[in-house]
């Protein structure tokens, strides 16, 4: 397991999508689930950034474990903020047309469609979202 720190801000997230490619790229990550994998990354970083500190901001850790048979990325933000489970939200209606649908919501409904599977827990003070994939090309 590969662990990294970071203060959560937007402006970190170079620094956090350099880490999480420097993992992929060591078990030669396929370049299109990479790709996929960043987009998933950045938008639950950034959400973090954005929304986890209203009055100010704090800290996010990033955790990147691999598992074999058949090869698997789970990666796990870890941050301290306002309590808040993605999974509990209801995907948008992508039926609907742009003006028709809420605002909001989509980033996080591309990122569970992009995945294998998402896992989220609030423990000890914390806000626990693990993303999980899959890095083989069927």
């Amino acid at each position: 397991m590969k662990e990294l720190k970071t203060e959560a801000i937007k402006e970190n997230l170079p620094e956090v999508t350099a880490f999480i490619d420097e993992q992929l790229e060591a078990v030669d990550c396929p370049m299109k689930l990479q790709m996929k994998i960043d987009i998933a990354v950045e938008e639950i970083f950034v959400n973090i950034a954005n929304y986890a500190y209203p009055d100010g901001t704090g800290t996010a850790v990033i955790r990147v474990e691999f598992t074999d048979d058949p090869l698997t990325v789970e990666i796990t933000f870890i941050d301290s903020g306002v309590p808040y489970d993605p999974l509990a939200k209801p995907d948008p209606d992508i039926s609907l047309s742009a003006n028709e649908r809420q605002i909001g919501g989509l980033g996080i409904f591309m990122v569970k469609k992009s995945m294998d599977d998402m896992k989220y827990q609030y423990l000890d003070g914390q806000n626990i979202l693990t993303l999980i994939k899959r890095l083989v090309i069927a």
